[in-house]
Order: structure tokens, then sequence, then C-alpha cells
């Protein structure tokens, strides 16, 4: 997900998201623990779109 998509979504939206990726960020997670995962950097741009999700959800709670 780029920046632009995120900034589009509702804070609801944010939201579900996030936690939608976190759970993806940990079944990879796992699923590369017990057998190498074909593509090791599908982790990698998960736990980066966590943290883009975070980040926007924080700014605007600060707002």
């Amino acid at each position: 997900m780029k920046n632009k998509e995120i900034k589009e979504l509702s804070v609801e939206e944010l939201q579900d998201k996030l936690s939608e990726y976190r759970k993806q960020h940990a079944d990879l997670k796992m699923a590369h623990a017990v057998t190498p995962l074909e593509n090791p950097l599908q982790i990698r741009k998960v736990r980066k779109t966590v943290a883009r999700l975070a980040t926007e959800i924080t700014n605007r709670e600060n707002q």
C-alpha cells in the first residue's frame, strides 16, 4: 500500500487494514520459520505497510 492510498482512507478503514496487515505479518513470519518462503522480502514489505498505517493513525489522532 502506498502513502497516497493510505491518506485517502478513513480512520476506521485504517484500523481495519492495520489489523489485517498485522495478522498477515504474523502469518508470514510463522510460515517462514517453518519452511523458508519463496520470496522472504514479502515480510519486509508487509512490516513497512504496518508502520505506514500506524504512523498515519497516530498523525490523525494528534491533529
